[in-house]
Formats: C-alpha cells, sequence, structure tokens
C-alpha cells in the first residue's frame, strides 16, 4: 500500500471550490491542520463565517476528494470559521467589530426590526458572535423582541450590553422609561449614536447588525457616518408604495456609499390551510425593485401569527419555531448576508497561512 502524503491531500482538496468565492479550498488558506495516521486523513476546514449555507456541501466535497487517494481508509473533517475582517476603520468602537450590517427602510410597519432580531439570533445561533444595535431611538422595539428589561450594571465608564440568544444588544429602549417619549433633535440623536458606538463595551463582535429607524433622517445619515458600514439590507412590503419607500432608502445607502447588500421583501404571502396562497399586499414587488435598482433580491417572508407573538413575548421565530416557513426563510436570508460579507471582506483578510501539522 502506497504512502498517503500531506502533498497528495491538499492536492485533491485543490479541486474543491467554494461556492460562494469560486475557488478552491487550498487557494483561499481554507485547509488546515492535516493529519494522516493509518489510513486516516484529518482535518480542518476554516469557513469564512459559521453560517455558510455550502457547509454540508464542502464537508461532503471535501471528504470525497481524499477518499479518491490510494490507500485512505477513512476521513474525519472538522468544520470550523473564521469571519474576515471588511478592513473599515471604527475608531469609535474600541473593540474590534469585524462587519457592520445596518438594516433599514424607507418606511415604518415593514418588519425592519423583526428582521433585524431574527437575523441576528440566526447568525449567533450559527455560532458567530453578533451585536444588536437598535438605533431606532423614537421607537426601540428590540427589547421587547427579544424578553430584555435592563442592562446589565455598568463596568466602569462603560455601559454593558444585554445578553439574549447567544448576542448582545443594546436599546434606548433600556435606558429610558417605558413610555417615556423622546423629542429630540439631530444633535442629541447623533450624540446618543455615538455613545452606543464608544461606550459600549461591545468585545469583539463578527457581526454587528444594526436596526435603523424608518425613513433616511438624521439617525440614519449619523449612523452612516459614525460607524463605517459593511454593507446595508433594505426591507419593503410587496405592495407599491412600500416599493417607492424603500427605492428612496435604497438610494440613500448608496448616496452614502454604503454597498446595498439586497433586498428582502416581508409579509410576502399567506399560506391558506389548503395549500393556496393569498397575496394580500401584492406580488413580486420586492424582486421587481431588486430588478429595476439591480440589487440582489435576498428572499421573501411569508406571513406567520407566530412572528407577531415571538415578537410580543420576547421569543424570536427563528428560535421559538426553527422548522416553520418563517424561521426558514429568514436563516436562509442571514445566510445570504453572511455571505455576501465574506466574499466582499475575503480580499481584505486572506493572509493566513496554511498550517500543517508535522
Amino acid at each position: 500500500m502506497s504512502a498517503i502524503t500531506k502533498e497528495a491531500v491538499l492536492a485533491a482538496l485543490g479541486k474543491v471550490q467554494e461556492p460562494d468565492l469560486k475557488q478552491d479550498l487550498v487557494t483561499l488558506n481554507m485547509v488546515r491542520n492535516v493529519e494522516i495516521e493509518n489510513g486516516v486523513v484529518s482535518f480542518t476546514v476554516m469557513l469564512t463565517t459559521p453560517a455558510c449555507p455550502f457547509r454540508v456541501k464542502i464537508e461532503r466535497d471535501a471528504k470525497e476528494a481524499v477518499m479518491t487517494i490510494a490507500g485512505v481508509q477513512a476521513v474525519a473533517v472538522k468544520m470550523d470559521s473564521d469571519v474576515p475582517n471588511d478592513g473599515r476603520m471604527r475608531g469609535l468602537v474600541k473593540t474590534p467589530i469585524r462587519n457592520a450590517i445596518a438594516i433599514g427602510s424607507g418606511k415604518g410597519g415593514v418588519g425592519k426590526s423583526t428582521v433585524s432580531v431574527n437575523v441576528a439570533v440566526a447568525l449567533a445561533q450559527a455560532g458567530a458572535r453578533v451585536g444588536l444595535l437598535d438605533a431606532d431611538i423614537y421607537g426601540p422595539n428590540t427589547p421587547t423582541m427579544l424578553g430584555v428589561e435592563k442592562l446589565p450594571p455598568p463596568q466602569g465608564p462603560k455601559l454593558i450590553p444585554a445578553e439574549a440568544y447567544g448576542l448582545k444588544m443594546i436599546s434606548m429602549g433600556l435606558l429610558v422609561k417605558p413610555g417615556q417619549p423622546l423629542i429630540w433633535r439631530g444633535p442629541m440623536l447623533n450624540s446618543a449614536i455615538r455613545q452606543f458606538l464608544g461606550d459600549v463595551e461591545w468585545g469583539e463582535l463578527d457581526y454587528l447588525i444594526v436596526d435603523l429607524p424608518p425613513g433616511t433622517g438624521d439617525a440614519s445619515l449619523s449612523l452612516a457616518q459614525a460607524l463605517p458600514l459593511s454593507g446595508a439590507v433594505v426591507v419593503t412590503l410587496p405592495q407599491l408604495v412600500s416599493l417607492e419607500d424603500a427605492g428612496r432608502g435604497l438610494n440613500m445607502f448608496k448616496t452614502l456609499e454604503v454597498p446595498v447588500l439586497g433586498i428582502v421583501e416581508n409579509m410576502s404571502y399567506l399560506e391558506l390551510p389548503d395549500g393556496s396562497r393569498m397575496d394580500l399586499f401584492g406580488a413580486g414587488g420586492g424582486e421587481y425593485l431588486a430588478k429595476i435598482t439591480e440589487t440582489d433580491y435576498l428572499g421573501g417572508i411569508p406571513i406567520d401569527q407566530n412572528v407577531r407573538i415571538g415578537g410580543d413575548t420576547g421569543k424570536p421565530i427563528v428560535a421559538e419555531h426553527p422548522d416553520s416557513p418563517v424561521a426558514k426563510a429568514l436563516v436562509e436570508i442571514a445566510q445570504k448576508i453572511a455571505s455576501k460579507i465574506s466574499v466582499a471582506a475575503i480580499g481584505v483578510n486572506n493572509s493566513v497561512p496554511i498550517n500543517i501539522v508535522e
């Protein structure tokens, strides 16, 4: 029986493609810790995000490739991840935030906070280090949606974010009395958002999800100027008036030179007991907006009363009903966002050498 070499293993894995990045695992420096013992080959595949939608395919293809080597009796693959940094300098934040993603809309009532919360929870459940910044100063809903009532005690001058469902969260809703209105002008908004960035002990994060207020006003502008964003996601409804508002939100990001990652259509349809679908708010609007603006369509989210129930009771649907069509749609959207962030950032942080264990 011929001896198995590490060079042969790397040559085999050099034929396995990462579907998003369009290169092989070896060229991308994703293969680590190759070991060979008694016909058993083990190694680690370091993904660019724990929420990789091709995780199962990459693992399967890697095993099949190495099994073609003469003498290999078994293959053990460990799947790990190291989220690349987008390379942007975030001076207000002292600890590393590798990627910052804004989720916005041109109008209220489209489910932007629902998408923000569930995308953040989905990424955290996948194993990423996630923060959620509720920048909707006038209507902070994320504490209710995550079942959080107060912040932990501060440590020195720093605020400590609340934690729920594996993520860290900060919101004006945790800093003011319930029901207290915030009647603030632009400079006060700008100051509050800067405090959320500079005075909060976020720790190192793979993703900071920012739930923007509706519209294109002061808070959105202040946030985009204070926190360099990796990209933005626009949430819309299928109906025409929502598309017009979402289009304005999308153009705001483009004006601010923030990459638009894609469009999410919320409340796409209602599935009836007989299996048919009712388009309560029209059909195809999100895809149409994506087409005319040459933006990616990230997916549609069906209507489900459990979304509303979960939002009211602090139990996000991706955690409470993970097998529901809504949860699956939101997880898929989160995976697409993470993949697009990795594709954009991989050129910045692709210098880690292959670590072959002797």
